[in-house]
């Protein structure tokens, strides 16, 4: 995307993802009871170039150690002077109840990004469905929104699910932005609604029947789905029954690691022990073996999101010895330089001790 596209002056700084890593928070904003929006500046002043649907890595400090989430953006990419991430409270969600909690104008954080592939093609104007479970809404929000803002509106569905009306976010912005140019049509989905609560529209679940009814072109459309896994599980189901060609699904998840079957060690392959420091625990790791896989295997546990080196939560300082990783932009090369590895692309070259 140009900087004329985006609206900014010539000369205009933009976020490097190499060598920029803070942002500073500038506002709060409570969009349901347990969700709320934060928007972020450049603590340098830069601007911000992304596409709809890619998220950030945030570095969160707790206690004395540092965890790291992925978070959907949810602006739009046409307003480049700032992102603005949106987080729903987790029941136990440490990462979560501290945005929650503790972030407020002037905190600054450590984050990367922009990363992640979950944005409809460049070249791609024909329809789309956006089919969000709960949290998944965001990106489809920076999805819809930089298509208003750039005024080509293709025909868009967008189907938010949530448990109740009080737990539809944006309600008010995707109603606001179907009064605007383009065909732009969203349908809030509550599964229940609690005696006292007034609601007009439609009740229940994602079914075969409920999407036929509500978008009876689906097959012709592009789907992009983002939610917890059993919703994204149910939509590649009902999608598929419905005729979707399956180059026409995209999905995005934050828990592919939990999902991804351990890789097989290959036969015949050298063993490597691999010693992770911090808590004393030695496994035996195959070559072509993927530290992560085969940590998990042995009942060692790393912080993990994505399996596949784009989302960083994995990062982990390599202490001794050398290893291939092949990773899809989820760490720096100066972070690469200083001795960081993503363990879940990974494979050892020889025995390895992990600070972990």
């Amino acid at each position: 995307m140009s900087v004329l596209a985006l609206g900014c002056e010539a000369g205009t700084r933009f976020w490097d993802r190499e060598t920029d890593g803070e942002l500073v928070c500038i506002g709060v904003h409570a969009e349901t009871h347990d969700i709320s929006t934060f928007t972020f500046a450049g603590s340098e002043g830069q601007s911000f170039a992304f596409q709809p649907g890619q998220y950030f890595t945030f570095e969160v400090p707790l206690d004395e150690s540092v965890e790291q989430r992925c978070y959907s953006i949810s602006s739009s990419p046409m307003r480049p002077r700032t992102i603005a991430v949106t987080v729903k409270r987790v029941a136990d969600g440490r990462v979560s109840n501290w945005f929650h909690d503790h972030l407020k104008p002037g905190d600054r954080l450590r984050a990367m990004g922009p990363l992640g592939v979950f944005t409809p093609p460049a070249d791609y104007r024909g329809k789309l469905l956006l089919l969000a479970g709960g949290s998944g809404i965001t990106p489809m929000m920076a999805i819809a929104r930089a298509h208003a803002d750039a005024c080509r509106m293709p025909d868009t569905v967008l189907i938010e699910a949530a448990r109740t009306p009080a737990d539809l976010a944006f309600a008010d912005d995707l109603l606001a932005m179907s009064k605007g140019a383009g065909p732009f049509r969203p349908v809030l989905l509550p599964e229940t609604v609690p005696m006292g609560q007034a609601w007009q529209g439609l009740v229940g679940r994602i079914s075969a029947p409920l999407l036929q009814a509500a978008v009876p072109d689906l097959a012709e459309r592009l789907v992009m789905v983002c939610g917890p896994a059993p919703f994204m599980a149910a939509a590649r189901e009902i999608c598929a029954t419905l005729g979707l060609p399956a180059d026409r699904y995209m999905e995005e998840s934050f828990d592919a690691a939990g999902d991804l079957p351990d890789a097989p060690e290959p036969e015949g392959a050298a063993q490597f022990s691999v010693t992770f420091s911090r808590q004393g625990k030695t496994i035996a790791v195959g070559a072509g073996q993927p530290i992560l896989s085969a940590a998990r295997a042995q009942g060692v546990v790393l912080p993990s999101s994505c399996a596949t080196g784009l989302c960083g939560t994995c990062k982990s300082k390599l202490v001794s010895g050398k290893v291939e990783m092949k990773h899809n932009g989820g760490i720096r090369q100066r972070e690469i330089d200083a001795g960081m590895i993503l363990p879940c692309c990974a494979t050892p070259l020889g025995d390895l001790v992990i600070e972990r």
